[in-house]
């Protein structure tokens, strides 16, 4: 586990007009499947993150991460999960 029940890791998607011209819908279904299952994760949409340049962006606990693709969300994602949690095996 990434996280307690009690205190989720919360993942935000951007879903402002610019993320959402660069496919954040599909990122969305990326992380759907990736935390399919789990209870230490939430997964939700957000406005837009005010950083349109770099996006797609995505928040995990507070802190955003950039220049997510459908293509890349999961490797990206996981990285940064590990790197909160100091969790590398799962």
């Amino acid at each position: 586990m990434w996280a307690s029940a009690e205190k989720k890791l919360i993942v935000r998607v951007c879903m402002g007009s610019s993320c959402h011209l660069k496919g954040s819908y599909d990122v969305v279904k990326k992380l759907r499947e990736l935390f399919e299952g789990r209870d230490d994760v939430e997964l939700l949409g957000s406005l837009c993150m005010n950083n349109c340049s770099k996006g797609i962006n995505v928040e995990i606990n507070g802190k955003i991460v950039s220049k997510l693709t459908p293509e890349n969300a999961t490797e990206v994602v996981l990285k940064e999960i590990r790197r909160i949690t100091g969790n590398e095996t799962q």
